[in-house]
């Protein structure tokens, strides 16, 4: 879907701004057409663009920008948790703002590329190349112990918190020898009954979540010190403190709560 100038900007929908990895609200819900309008009017927004057949527009608001009178920030993260109905047109509009704003330039002919008219994606008026967003498949998983999971915690998180083994898919493999690999990898231990559960996306930058549990086979546990910096088994009715677990909205929090 191509994305559209100022004038054409879809009459009624949803209208994200983003400040980084927050989002900005008023009275709880996402502000309303008169004050994107307003934010890009005043250039407080850094790049904004609108996919009208989805009904939804979205802006970058300046580096140092203050929130509008009336209107405040919180993580996407906590709306992904407070406004599910919505969450996956955030994620989609904070990915592409992100990435309108890391992939200027053909890796080609090294034109500046432009918006397509017809897809949602960046055209290089040099050669002609089309390239569309990005992302980057990542698998979370579960692995149980009789009545015992496996958390960890991952060294290159900002957060620091107990979660579920993940990391991205490579070149070459299924979803399900990636779950494998990974836990392989991090932690030492085999694991069987590789099973689904659901997914998210994940705008940080530009993940999709794939969510699995599986069941601890063999192995004795012994971390990947330059990926883990923590792991242990904990009983499912002595988890560690919610302060240190995912929060609501993430997959974590729901492969941990049972919730997929």
């Amino acid at each position: 879907m191509p994305v559209i100038s100022f004038p054409e900007i879809v009459p009624d929908g949803l209208f994200f701004a983003f400040l980084e990895n927050d989002i900005l609200l008023k009275n709880g819900s996402l502000i309303s057409k008169a004050e994107f309008e307003f934010l890009v009017r005043q250039k407080a927004a850094s790049d904004w663009y609108s996919e009208p057949n989805l009904f939804y527009a979205a802006l970058s608001i300046s580096s140092g920008s203050t929130a509008p009178s009336g209107c405040s920030f919180i993580p996407v993260r906590q709306f992904f948790h407070l406004h599910p109905d919505t969450a996956h047109l955030a994620a989609r509009a904070l990915s592409l703002l992100k990435q309108r704003r890391d992939f200027l330039f053909c890796p080609s002919c090294k034109s500046r590329l432009t918006d397509d008219k017809t897809e949602s994606a960046k055209r290089c008026p040099g050669c002609d190349a089309l390239f569309f967003p990005r992302i980057e498949p990542a698998t979370i998983t579960l692995v149980s112990r009789k009545d015992e999971i496996l958390l960890v915690k991952n060294k290159n998180s900002a957060y620091k918190k107990f979660a579920c083994v993940s990391g991205f898919v490579e070149q070459g493999e299924s979803l399900e020898q990636c779950v494998a690999r990974e836990i392989k990898e991090e932690t030492n231990l085999s694991v069987s009954g590789i099973t689904y559960r659901g997914s998210q996306s994940w705008p940080f930058p530009n993940q999709l979540m794939v969510a699995f549990t599986a069941e601890y086979e063999s192995g004795e546990l012994a971390i990947q010190e330059s990926e883990i910096l923590e792991a242990a088994w904990f009983k499912r009715n002595a988890l560690p403190p919610a302060s240190e677990l995912p929060p609501p909205g993430s997959v974590a929090y729901n492969l941990i709560n049972g919730l997929f």
